[in-house]
């Protein structure tokens, strides 16, 4: 009976039907935002041998989740984030802002390095003084941390704007880094298979990557244009798709 009279009240929010509609909401947004992660996970476990792909994405994601959870368990501190630290141009900075910024300069340097990559694949293949570049598996599962790190105190301190629900937040997250592992497989073995997909999601990260910047020194641009954006270029990168294909039958046809 202790026990019940213990979690009752943490629980309480079951019988809310508020609550029930900000746990969709907070699913929704969740997942929503995974898809930025998702893409960016995609591309660079992408670059690994095929045989350690798949594993480099569950200990990414799964590191991920753990990173999430714990970052929910320090909210308190999270909140306060977004407490200006210094003021510069006008423009109070938080360490909030300060960490958007350096993500998205991240993004931003490491998808134009892809992109060179991708139009150059010849340059590649050894840095700058002559050394063979390699991605091993740690160095992969680092990157997503760190990228991840950005998005989800990103995404907590929007969470904490919508529901005062710790269990909530805990669903939202757990809910939204499921569907991103099993969604993680199928969407990098389809960037592999369509070449023109990688640089329109390289062309996303970029843009992602700016947004993050400009979030940082307070020009917030809101996510529904950026995710209109990337659905119509995905459209007409999808009509494009289905049109070579088209002309491809033919072609087969005659030989």
């Amino acid at each position: 009976m202790p026990i019940i009279d213990f979690l009752a009240p943490h629980f309480a929010w079951l019988s809310d039907p508020t609550a029930w509609v900000a746990l969709a909401t907070l699913v929704i947004l969740e997942v929503v935002l995974g898809i930025d992660n998702l893409i960016f996970i995609a591309i660079l476990t992408n670059k690994l041998p095929v045989e350690q792909q798949s594993r480099a994405r569950r200990l990414g994601i799964g590191a991920a989740l753990i990173m999430r959870l714990v970052l929910l368990a320090t909210i308190s501190i999270i909140v306060r984030l977004t407490d200006p630290v210094f003021t510069a141009f006008g423009h109070g900075f938080s360490w909030r802002d300060i960490i958007l910024i350096a993500g998205g300069l991240f993004l931003v340097w490491k998808a134009t390095r892809e992109i060179h990559h991708t139009v150059d694949p010849v340059d590649h293949k050894e840095d700058m003084v002559g050394h063979a570049v390699t991605m091993t598996i740690g160095a992969a599962i680092f990157q997503i941390l760190l990228l991840d790190l950005v998005f989800s105190i990103d995404s907590i301190i929007t969470a904490v704007g919508m529901t005062d629900e710790i269990a909530i937040m805990y669903i939202a997250v757990i809910s939204a880094v499921t569907v991103m592992l099993l969604a993680a497989d199928p969407l990098s073995k389809f960037i592999a298979k369509n070449p023109t997909i990688v640089m329109l999601a390289l062309g996303f990260l970029l843009m992602i990557g700016m947004t993050l910047i400009a979030d940082g020194f307070g020009f917030h641009v809101p996510k529904g244009y950026i995710y209109a954006a990337m659905g119509f270029s995905a459209l007409v990168e999808g009509l494009n798709m289905l049109a070579r294909r088209k002309r491809a039958k033919p072609e087969g046809k005659g030989s």
